[in-house]
């Protein structure tokens, strides 16, 4: 395998997304001012939604289908009394209602009754594929089509501020959920609950891969980075954003065989890695050596790194 080209930006960059703009437009903002060719982010976002957006530089790429797997944070606001065909205020109004008999309690409850293993239908704008295409491309020609319930699972959910008493009551919650969990849909499913219709009106998304607003750069902040060559402060190790997968160090010949794509003996880590499932393998002097499987005896290789000229070098 080639070395990395050393000139190049390589790793995890919290970007906040402004609104307006799509995930692929920021990707691309980002592509230009780095330099970096090889880019992608963690999630899309929708336009009008502003948040955190995990970038990959380099051969953090590699890596992204492992960070999109990791728990994500939003901030919503639900409007009840009126349903759209997006399931948010962007859509085409498929109903409306006067809601004003909805008090704080029942609202309240409603959305903390939400909280725990779920069952969504995901929306016509997602992008999951039904008979070979995604489903907003149906969407886009006028074509609704039968969608299977997923899982979804609602870890924490925390009622920020409620609007009662008028005809369109509002209700602001933060959640933090598993991967795939549409937030439109948890809105729309929360009026239904109550027997009234019901879109989100504004969504936030406060935390993606571990990454929260505090790490993050506007584009303007990461223009001005990159301008004052401070770049390299602001990129993260995407090994070290994995810290839910357990870590073991290789000494030799460990670490040269794990750089050969062979099988390792796992008590021969420190620490044995007996564990079946996924471990980040390190050589003894913190070198990152890539995602290895355990089955409780033999590592295989998933993904291996081969640690940069700096860190390489005796």
């Amino acid at each position: 395998m080639s070395r990395p080209d050393a000139r190049l930006p390589e790793g995890v960059l919290a970007v906040w997304k402004p609104a307006g703009w799509t995930s692929h437009d920021v990707v691309a903002k980002a592509r230009r001012l780095t330099g970096q060719r090889r880019i992608g982010h963690t999630g899309t976002l929708d336009p009008a939604v502003t948040g955190v957006l995990p970038i990959c530089l380099g051969r953090a790429t590699r890596m992204a289908e492992y960070l999109q797997e990791m728990p994500k944070a939003y901030e919503a606001t639900l409007q009840f009394g009126v349903a759209t065909d997006t399931e948010d205020l962007t859509g085409r109004v498929l109903e409306e209602r006067d809601a004003s008999s909805l008090t704080e309690a029942k609202m309240t409850e409603a959305v903390l009754a939400f909280q725990g293993e779920i069952w969504q239908v995901p929306p016509m704008v997602s992008a999951v594929k039904v008979d070979g295409k995604r489903l907003y491309e149906w969407a886009r020609q006028g074509v609704t089509v039968d969608r299977k319930p997923r899982r979804a699972t609602i870890h924490r959910i925390e009622v920020l501020d409620v609007k009662a008493g008028v005809p369109r009551p509002e209700i602001r919650f933060s959640v933090r959920c598993s991967k795939g969990t549409y937030i439109r849909t948890l809105c729309a499913d929360i009026g239904r609950s109550l027997g009234f219709p019901a879109a989100m009106a504004e969504l936030v998304r406060t935390e993606s891969a571990g990454l929260k607003q505090a790490d993050c750069l506007t584009l303007d902040e990461l223009a001005a980075a990159i301008e004052e060559g401070r770049l390299q402060e602001r990129l993260l190790p995407a090994d070290r954003l994995l810290a839910h997968i357990p870590s073991a160090a290789a000494g030799q010949p460990e670490a040269v065989h794990a750089l050969q794509g062979k099988a390792l003996a796992a008590r021969r880590l420190a620490p044995a890695a007996s564990a079946p499932g996924l471990w980040r393998l390190y050589r003894e002097d913190g070198a990152f050596l890539g995602l290895f499987r355990s089955d409780g005896e033999r590592l295989k290789p998933v993904k291996v790194f081969h640690p940069n000229e700096e860190t390489d070098r005796e």
